[in-house]
């Protein structure tokens, strides 16, 4: 294995701290994955489906700690409480309505809900400020929910690779081409700061650039890249600069989008722990730059057009206005607007306690559709040629959180002969039980506290 990083470390793009929302996506607050249907029943399946697949990527780094390869999961890992609360008595009613179909299931059946505002001081005290009894408010929680750094854990990962299995992370590489060349492809690859090209051979390629595999995917000449986009979106925080505000609130907090948004502008308040320090976000705010990563080109956007994707690219936006005026206002929010937006969790939010930070850049994924041209892809799609020797991931939400699931079907698509040999079928029992298997309350309840034993998550981090 040969790992090639365009920027001089890794894990500064999509994995760095500040760039990625480190929620540790579980489905324990996110409304947009229990939508409610028509009949006004609720929808929880997509919840399950990434539920499960946060716990496979916990299950994963447990097995590297017993392993000794992985060490101070409190570096990468905190626990925090993940809730929902919504205002307004619909929003309250459909959240009640959540807690109850939640409560069914033994993935969610520790939840608790209230519509008391007692409850909520001392689940979110910061958020009642100002608030008083007759305010029409509802409010879920679930206590195992956690808090991950992405950025510490991805650069880890590399240590990991590097020194125990002698794989090269040559850093400082930007990959220009990717060519067939009899049974293997030649890559093509410039050195940042010597300008030097050299060509490499590879029997499988495996492109994992973030906002940048778009770019990287059209240069590989397999029919499966063929009508594929990219629409770049990226993200603002507002970020706490009062310690003593920050102090007050030891919880993840999302809400519902407004009405016609999409999924991705879900707003939530976020405690966050970042090299060693606690810190409180708040957001996302859209923003707008053609660049397909922030060390990108003003001309990502562009180059991404092919004739081969126009449809796509037409279809998409004709069917995504809303989206399209949704990050036209975005843009044109000021710092006060985003305040009043901030004022909506914190009545007495002061513009003096906060700063805007700009967050990573997002590609949303847009993909041909027979009935609407093309449509947007809110999830992570992975594109492969027929034989697997080239995998490609696109896509953001729920993304990092989920991304161990990701890698075993990516794995699956380049090496089936491996994945279904009887040696990696028990190894892969080791470091992912619940993954294909039909799961249980006993199964299920079994690996989530064997991984929150390794992981050091029942015991609360206040610091």
């Amino acid at each position: 294995m040969l790992i090639l990083e365009r920027l001089d470390k890794v894990a500064q793009e999509s994995s760095a701290a500040w760039n990625n929302a480190g929620t540790g996506h579980s489905a324990l607050c996110e409304l947009n994955y229990t939508p409610q249907n028509e009949d006004g029943s609720i929808n929880i399946d997509k919840a399950i489906d990434i539920c499960n697949q946060f716990e496979i990527s916990k299950q994963f780094w447990s097995f590297l700690l017993r392993e000794n390869l992985l060490k101070n999961p409190e570096s990468f890992i905190s626990h925090v409480p993940h809730h929902s609360w919504v205002t307004g008595k619909d929003n309250a009613d459909y959240l009640e309505k959540r807690y109850h179909k939640m409560q069914e299931h033994f993935m969610f059946d520790s939840i608790h809900f209230t519509r008391d505002i007692e409850v909520m001081k001392e689940w979110f005290p910061l958020m009642m400020h100002e608030r008083s009894a007759s305010d029409i408010m509802a409010a879920s929680r679930i206590d195992r929910g956690t808090e991950v750094n992405y950025g510490t854990l991805t650069r880890t990962l590399f240590d990991i690779l590097e020194t125990e299995f002698d794989t090269p992370v040559q850093c400082n590489e930007d990959v220009k081409d990717i060519d067939p060349d009899q049974e293997e492809w030649s890559v093509e690859v410039k050195n940042a700061k010597t300008h030097n090209v050299r060509q490499l051979e590879a029997r499988h390629v495996f492109i994992g650039a973030g906002g940048g595999s778009l770019l990287l995917l059209q240069k590989v000449e397999i029919d499966e890249k063929d009508g594929y986009g990219g629409f770049p979106v990226s993200g603002e925080w507002l970020v706490c600069k009062n310690r003593d505000i920050i102090n007050q609130h030891h919880a993840k907090v999302y809400s519902k989008a407004g009405l016609g948004d999409p999924p991705m502008s879900v707003p939530h308040l976020d405690t966050r722990y970042i090299d060693g320090k606690r810190e409180l976000l708040f957001g996302p705010f859209a923003g707008f730059s053609p660049k397909f990563l922030k060390e990108g080109s003003n001309l990502d956007l562009f180059k991404s057009i092919k004739f081969k994707n126009i449809p796509s690219m037409l279809g998409a936006f004709w069917h995504n206005l809303p989206l399209t005026e949704y990050l036209i206002k975005q843009v044109a929010m000021s710092f006060s607007d985003r305040m009043d937006d901030l004022r909506k969790f914190i009545k007495d939010a002061k513009e003096e306690d906060w700063e805007v930070l700009v967050a990573g850049q997002r590609v949303q994924t847009i993909k041909r559709d027979a009935y609407e041209g093309g449509k947007l892809e809110f999830g992570t799609e992975v594109i492969s040629s027929k034989d697997g020797s080239v995998t490609c991931l696109m896509g953001a939400s729920p993304g990092a959180s989920t991304a161990v699931k990701i890698m075993l079907d990516v794995l699956e698509r380049a090496f089936p002969e491996i994945m279904e040999s009887p040696a990696a079928q028990e190894k892969l029992k080791k470091m992912a039980p619940t993954w294909k298997t039909d799961l249980n309350k006993a199964l299920f309840e079994e690996n989530l506290h064997r991984s929150e034993e390794a992981l050091g998550l029942n015991v609360e981090r206040r610091a």
